[in-house]
């Protein structure tokens, strides 16, 4: 598996409610209610045992496909919502998994089930999503960019037939890694409109690139003589990256390319126990089984081949990572979730954001790059007091 710290190759998933008298608002917009119905069908799960949190995963109480339509695509995205049985009318939380080899909505499921089971003044739903080329959903093979998954990300949450379409404007987003920037920078451009967002373990460099350096760390090696020696290496390694993700993307020997890199259960076992989980110990077999299941799946490798080389970073430097928060300053509430156990490169673009304009509220949980799955007990404590501190139910 490659997270945003290093890649795989070792450069390194109606029946109408009851409305009571009370309604509930957020400090920013109102809240909509919104009954839905949708098709039950089965759902993979893991073995959590060592993990954490509890002694299953959650059940998804509901789950379906929605169809994106992408120039000549009609891409079918998985999703699962969370919600119990309430007469309050629901406000909604749109969870979105880590951008990686292997992401998945499996990584938000424990945390869902925590918070919509809480009993509170907000009744909570949560709807996690697989981004199109990667999880359960579709994986078709096209020019998979930063752009294209913000342009996913937005016509998502404004489409009149996705599961969300009456909160669009009145919905908390919960994002992970590249997801978390992706979904602040539509929200920078007045994209969408979001009521908050949490940004867990924030990324916005790729395996290679951040292997590579290219940071604001590295671009200050740009100055006086050493700026014609840097040109040129970035030219040589925008050539090697451009060869990597051709070499993937190809019939045949991309397949055994991938395999070799990517879809092995040691490769997968070794990058989780090095770097994605902080406790090597809450690797259990099942979790390597699971996202090994995810690489075998057709069409695994087109998306990847982008996100290893860097085609998926929403932005260039740490200079613009930080812009992308400021300009939230004052719109809406933003909680940034560093962990201690980042890798060191990814864990210095998490502490750039303490205390940066934008950021309404920082804190450091225990975990590396996916703490959501690793330690998804704390993980949901801390996102439900951020939720408490921004929303409140009135009489």
């Amino acid at each position: 598996m490659s997270m945003a710290s290093s890649a795989i190759l070792h450069i390194s998933p109606s029946s109408s409610l009851l409305v009571s008298r009370k309604t509930c608002r957020s400090s920013v917009f109102r809240a909509a209610h919104f009954p839905r119905s949708l098709t039950i069908r089965a759902s993979t799960s893991l073995d959590y045992s060592k993990v954490t949190v509890g002694d299953k995963p959650a059940d998804p109480f509901k789950t379906n496909n929605w169809k994106w339509k992408f120039k000549d695509n009609s891409i079918n995205i998985y999703y699962e919502e969370y919600e119990k049985e309430s007469s309050e009318p629901p406000k909604d939380i749109l969870m979105i998994p880590t951008i990686s080899d292997v992401s998945t909505v499996e990584e938000w499921r424990l945390v869902a089930r925590d918070i919509v089971q809480r009993v509170g003044n907000v009744n909570w739903r949560a709807t996690i999503i697989d981004w199109p080329g990667l999880g359960y959903s579709d994986r078709p093979k096209m020019d998979y960019n930063a752009d294209v998954l913000e342009r996913f990300l937005v016509d998502f949450m404004s489409a009149p037939d996705c599961p969300i379409s009456q909160t669009k404007n009145d919905l908390v987003v919960f994002g992970g890694g590249h997801a978390a920037t992706i979904a602040i920078r539509a929200a920078k451009k007045g994209l969408v409109k979001p009521a908050a967002i949490a940004a867990v373990a924030p990324t916005w460099a790729g395996p290679l690139p951040i292997v590579f350096g290219r940071d604001s760390d590295m671009e200050t090696r740009t100055r006086k003589g050493l700026l014609i020696m840097w040109e040129n290496h970035f030219l040589l390694v925008c050539c090697l990256y451009g060869l990597l993700r051709g070499t993937l993307n190809a019939p045949a020997v991309g397949w055994m390319m991938y395999n070799m890199l990517v879809s092995n259960e040691k490769a997968i076992q070794s990058q989780y126990k090095s770097h994605v989980y902080a406790d090597p110990n809450n690797v259990t077999p099942s979790i390597v089984e699971s996202r090994y299941a995810l690489t075998k799946k057709k069409g695994a490798r087109y998306l990847p081949a982008a996100f290893l080389t860097g085609l998926l970073d929403p932005v260039n430097s740490r200079e613009e990572f930080l812009e992308l928060f400021a300009a939230l300053e004052g719109q809406i509430p933003v909680l940034v979730v560093s962990t201690k156990g980042s890798p060191k490169r990814s864990k210095a673009e998490m502490e750039a954001l303490r205390g940066a304009k934008g950021v309404s509220k920082f804190v450091e949980l225990p975990g590396a790059l996916l703490p959501q799955e690793e330690y998804p007990t704390v993980v949901a404590e801390e996102l439900y007091k951020f939720l408490q501190e921004n929303f409140k139910c009135e009489a």
